[in-house]
């Protein structure tokens, strides 16, 4: 088994994958807001949406046609959410995947339509229409629709990795967008995985949940989510390997799961206004069901955040935020620690130096671990610090 970064790696890294932006005018002048990912081949692909009850009319199109598991094109645009935008919002999204449909040859029901923005605003159709004539693919496209996607994001997200196991050698990639409205139980974001591997339908479908349970439903920005999340996957199987399936889908478990844990970091560590990311480890959990509640609770807490934030080593809040998980534990066997220190052992508080402490988590990343010692459960979640900037950006949004 090999799994390998490619440098400067992205969505159409793996064999057959093309794409596209341009700027339309939705965002703003000299922001690229539209594009499209693209299969040369047929797909079979699989997708997770927003929980939120509140539904973006992409959201409830994609949902319909990703029920047919072969959709090798997406349409994406930023700068509008088409949320809350009744009967209009649903034929412009429509006649939005109509456009690509047209444009690539391919039936409607193979195309996803996501869109990023502003709650509450239609979509201004005749620039979505310019920039789907417009747009032009290739291969070597992929960071152009990584950045086409961003919205408040201070930077791309991207990565692929070049796998070869028993099956064969193919290559997993992806982009995604996020830093507001993050939370856990897919956060507000988009995210677009393509792999060349030939991947058996109903084992793609469990391995991306499961790779998302681990990664994107584990991070925390602000304990929002949002009308418009949505990660895919489309497999087109260029890279003529033998189709991976349960019986011998390991090794590509551990790749998408890889993918979907470093874009996810990625999005938490860029969080609105974040100058830290918080790693929050979990070990001896009664279960891991249990010990994904206490790390999203502890990563998702403002007062944790706000502490992180000011370099203050105030470790009773990461024990209260456990508490309030609702999770099993016994006090007498609590072990916590800050940046690989001590400061709770057996229940009790350690004597540890704050003002080195301090110094210790004036850094970019910071590490919380929690032992339960009570059972063999453990997780990871992903957060960030709380900044007077995130209150500064989301304070003027809309302006």
């Amino acid at each position: 088994m090999k799994i390998k970064e490619i440098k400067l790696g992205t969505v159409t890294s793996p064999h057959g994958f093309m794409a596209g932006a341009v700027e339309a005018g939705i965002k703003y002048e000299g922001r690229l807001d539209t594009g499209i990912l693209f299969s040369e081949k047929p797909c079979v692909s699989a997708a997770v949406f927003t929980n939120n009850r509140v539904k973006a009319a992409p959201i409830i199109l994609s949902m319909k046609h990703i029920q047919y598991g072969n959709a090798r094109a997406i349409v994406v645009n930023s700068g509008c959410a088409n949320a809350c935008t009744g009967d209009i919002g649903m034929r412009s999204a429509t006649e939005t995947a109509e456009l690509v449909s047209e444009k690539l040859g391919i039936p409607q029901e193979q195309v996803l339509v996501a869109s990023t923005g502003v709650i509450g605003t239609h979509m201004p159709m005749e620039k979505m229409k310019y920039g789907i004539q417009k747009l032009k693919l290739a291969a070597d496209s992929g960071h152009k629709l990584a950045a086409a996607i961003m919205t408040t994001d201070t930077r791309p997200k991207e990565i692929a990795l070049r796998v070869e196991d028993t099956t064969g050698k193919y290559t997993i990639g992806g982009i995604a967008k996020g830093a507001g409205m993050i939370h856990p139980d897919m956060a507000t974001l988009l995210c677009f995985l393509a792999t060349d591997a030939l991947v058996e339908k109903d084992f793609l479908r469990k391995a991306l949940k499961k790779a998302v349970d681990g990664s994107f439903n584990m991070i925390t920005v602000d304990g929002d989510t949002s009308t418009n999340d949505m990660l895919s996957i489309m497999s087109n199987g260029a890279a003529a390997n033998i189709e991976i399936n349960a019986g011998n889908g390991k090794t590509f478990q551990t790749a998408l799961n890889r993918v979907c844990q470093y874009l996810a970091g990625s999005i938490a560590a860029d969080g609105e206004g974040a100058t830290k990311i918080i790693q929050v480890d979990i070990e001896g959990a009664r279960s891991m069901i249990e010990a994904r509640k206490i790390a999203r609770n502890i990563a998702g807490s403002s007062l944790v955040k706000s502490a992180i934030h000011g370099n203050d080593p105030n470790w009773g809040r990461i024990v209260a935020a456990l508490g309030r998980s609702g999770a099993y534990m016994q006090e007498n066997k609590l072990e916590v620690y800050l940046q690989d220190v001590a400061v709770m052992k057996n229940g009790l508080p350690l004597t540890m130096d704050k003002n080195r402490l301090s110094r210790d988590i004036n850094t970019d990343k910071v590490f919380i671990k929690v032992c339960l010692n009570i059972g063999k459960g453990k997780a990871t979640a992903w957060g960030c610090d709380l900044s007077e900037e995130y209150v500064t950006i989301n304070s003027d949004y809309t302006s």
